[in-house]
């Protein structure tokens, strides 16, 4: 049978990192025009950056992240 069931475990792990990947896509265009940005930049990435954050928290504390 080709058919394999696999865990939600797999898919929630993949999920995951395409989060964290796409915020790599966000940040890249941003430090390209960092000097020209000045502080409303700065801010806006701090906040960015810290809403993955406490996403990412969040994640581990809920044990998403553990692999069994």
């Amino acid at each position: 049978d080709a058919r394999i069931p696999f865990k939600i475990k797999f898919y929630l792990i993949a999920l995951i990192f395409l989060v964290f990947d796409v915020e790599v896509v966000f940040l890249y265009p941003w430090a390209v025009i960092f000097e020209n940005l000045g502080w409303f930049g700065f801010v806006e990435i701090v906040i960015f950056v810290g809403m993955l954050l406490i996403a990412y928290i969040y994640a581990w504390s809920e044990g998403a992240l553990k692999w069994e």
